[in-house]
């Protein structure tokens, strides 16, 4: 299994934060479908102020590319993925159209 982590900003709102993490506690079954399906076996989210970690756990046969590619022709997700902009933002420094930011790891205890 293979690690990775994640960022991403929401916008800086008390109330748009407290609704993004109502609508992650009813994740459509959809979604949760397309995350297992594509080779994500762990997948947790964390928050401090607006910003977000994810750290996924995912197995050999993940690729971000096919991840993409799939959600791209899944309605559900795109329909999840719009209602999620809602409340996101891109981190000051993304590329253009990246939501979730690859982190780099610097440190581990092993």
């Amino acid at each position: 299994m293979k690690r990775y982590c994640l960022a991403l900003d929401l916008k800086d709102d008390p109330k748009l934060i407290a609704e993004y993490e109502a609508w992650h506690k009813k994740v459509p079954p959809a979604v949760t479908f397309s995350i297992i399906s594509s080779g994500i076996r762990d997948m947790e989210i964390y928050r401090t102020g607006n910003r977000l970690l994810m750290v996924m756990e995912v197995d050999d046969n993940f690729s971000f590319d096919k991840k993409s590619k799939a959600d791209a022709q899944n309605a559900k997700v795109q329909e999840w993925e719009t209602l999620m902009w809602d409340f996101q933002q891109p981190l000051p420094f993304a590329k253009e159209g990246e939501k979730w930011v690859l982190m780099d790891k610097i440190f581990d205890l092993k």
